[in-house]
């Protein structure tokens, strides 16, 4: 029998992954939501079981894994019951907004035997994929330099930013926690962590919020700087990934569904293309990468040890931004 995977929390980001899941065929699913407007369209939508009591559907011999889709503050007290039930648990980023119970989070899961991973679902887009694994070939050497682009029109991709949590940074909102985090992810899985970082942030044209919209942040990491720029009011939907090294460079342009190299002294990037993908294809990805997780099997996917390090990085930056100096991620405290 197929396993069924409890989906607590079906906003906007909840409702993508109950309806991606399914896509997968393999596994059934429920729907967990304390609205009930939310939870009588889950069943409209998709005919799945609902609840308002996800205690109650955990214990349940059925569910065999967890989908915590829930405001960043619920993450880990969530993660941490899921954990102590011997359920597996994939966990929206951020992780959480703190470093506060994060080392317990780990232990929980190592002592429950359990497989868990971080929702950054840019690691479930093929070009990146492909593109990380030509860079860790060694072929043009070490990176050295990453510049990172990403912006969108957000209120074209989310309308409802003003009513939910992305206005508040408490609940996880503002472009740093919200988006960013994403841009990290996706760089320190190719060069690893930051070790020093400047960050400018601000709000420069997003109606009806006060939060961040805009933010630039330069990093040292081991080997490579890093030049991270993102806003949330541009009129093009781009992602754009560059990663140089001193035999040549990487390039990941998620908006062309396409990947390329170019050696030094050449004189035409060799392009892959990947698309055309909706972008339930990556989601639908990584509800397979993270049944695969389930079973034992490796997968590309962030780790809980992952997930720490994004929030170490937000944290340092979001204090960067408001002090202007520069911090190190690995040892700062607030």
């Amino acid at each position: 029998m197929d396993p069924t995977v409890l989906i607590i929390g079906c906003g906007s980001i909840g409702e993508r992954h109950l309806r991606t899941f399914l896509q997968t065929g393999r596994c059934r699913a429920i729907a967990c939501d304390n609205r009930p407007a939310i939870r009588d369209a889950m069943a409209e939508r998709y005919a799945v079981k609902t609840t308002e009591d996800w205690r109650a559907a955990l214990a349940r011999d059925e569910v065999r894994a967890v989908v915590v889709a829930t405001p960043a503050p619920l993450h880990v007290p969530i993660a941490r019951e899921v954990f102590a039930a011997g359920r597996h648990a994939l966990i929206e980023k951020p992780l959480a907004l703190t470093l506060e119970g994060l080392p317990e989070l780990l232990t929980a899961r190592d002592q429950a035997g359990v497989f868990a991973a971080v929702a950054y679902v840019y690691r479930s887009m093929p070009g990146l994929l492909a593109a990380r694994e030509f860079l860790l070939r060694g072929d043009y050497g070490p990176v050295l330099q990453v510049t990172a682009h990403s912006g969108q029109h957000f209120p074209t991709y989310r309308p409802a930013y003003r009513e939910i949590y992305y206005a508040d940074p408490a609940q996880g909102g503002g472009a740093i926690q919200d988006a960013l985090t994403h841009l990290v992810d996706a760089v320190e899985w190719v060069v690893g962590p930051a070790q020093n970082l400047a960050c400018v942030a601000g709000h420069q044209a997003l109606a009806g919020v006060e939060v961040e919209d805009t933010v630039s942040v330069s990093v040292r990491g081991e080997r490579a700087i890093i030049n991270y720029v993102l806003n949330q009011f541009q009129a093009p939907n781009e992602l754009t990934l560059t990663f140089h090294a001193a035999g040549g460079s990487v390039r990941f342009e998620n908006h062309r569904q396409r990947w390329g190299h170019l050696p030094l002294g050449g004189g035409e990037w060799t392009w892959t293309t990947v698309g055309p993908l909706e972008r339930d294809a990556f989601f639908v990805a990584q509800a397979h990468a993270f049944l695969d997780g389930c079973a034992g099997q490796p997968t590309p996917l962030a780790t809980l040890e992952d997930g720490i390090s994004a929030v170490r990085f937000v944290r340092a930056a979001r204090h960067s931004a408001a002090t202007g100096t520069f911090v190190n991620p690995l040892t700062f405290t607030p």
